[in-house]
């Protein structure tokens, strides 16, 4: 009986051994994983700059859709290159990356707020003069 309980015990070390193995092949991913996360991203990639050379769609337009295919593929990399999804690390993962984006929000729409600002208050006069610099026709 003793000799039963100690292989019933080592198998479930087996098990458990295995199970651990597994997650840890899990996390790393497969060669399937990656191959679809580069092909993604070549497309992600592609698509855009075939916008900006054919000119195809009005330069606001383009902007939008540039920022919208780097927000993909910002995902594509996230799941199939860094495996992150909800169960990985107790779903701290996933808790850091989303602070990481809000703050990366903040920080970026506060730059292109203050620069688009800065532009429009600091040079108001700018192109008016037949390219000229403001103040420089009166040194003349």
């Amino acid at each position: 009986m003793s000799d039963l309980h100690h292989a019933h015990a080592h198998g479930h070390d087996d098990h458990g051994h295995g199970h651990h193995d597994d997650d840890h092949l899990h996390a790393q991913g497969s060669m399937k994983d990656y191959s679809i996360g580069f092909i993604l991203s070549v497309i992600l990639t592609a698509i855009p700059f075939w916008l900006v050379m054919t000119h195809q769609v009005a330069p606001g337009a383009t902007k939008a859709l540039i920022i919208g295919f780097a927000a993909v593929q910002f995902v594509v990399h996230m799941v199939y290159f860094l495996h992150m999804n909800s169960k990985s690390e107790g779903g701290w993962n996933m808790m850091a990356m989303l602070l990481t984006i809000i703050l990366l929000f903040i920080v970026l729409s506060g730059s292109i707020w203050v620069m688009y600002h800065m532009n429009a208050n600091m040079m108001p006069n700018m192109g008016n003069d037949g390219g000229s610099v403001h103040g420089m026709h009166d040194m003349q």
